[in-house]
């Protein structure tokens, strides 16, 4: 198992075996995002892609996912998701 310094968890976060994304992005989030923030973003990312009807396979609509996972772990958090309404 490999240990990480995470930068929303810190010291001693258990990392991924993997990188999960490609590019400079993807070996960033495999050096500082341990997998437990990876999986936050993984429930985000169904929401952000559903509310916002965008479609993987499209390059344009897999460049705003991208912006949006940058945003998620390294440029302040998340961005309201339109018309999304949490339980109470």
């Amino acid at each position: 198992m490999r240990k990480i310094n995470c930068i929303k968890y810190g010291e001693s976060q258990q990392g991924m075996d993997y990188v999960p994304y490609p590019g400079e992005l993807g070996a960033r989030i495999y050096k500082e995002i341990s997998q437990k923030f990876w999986q936050e973003w993984l429930s985000y990312q169904v929401m952000f892609i559903n509310e916002n009807r965008l479609s993987p396979i499209k390059p344009k609509d897999r460049k705003r996912i991208e912006q949006a996972m940058q945003k998620f772990f390294f440029d302040g958090g998340v961005e309201p998701l339109e018309g999304y309404t949490p339980e109470s």
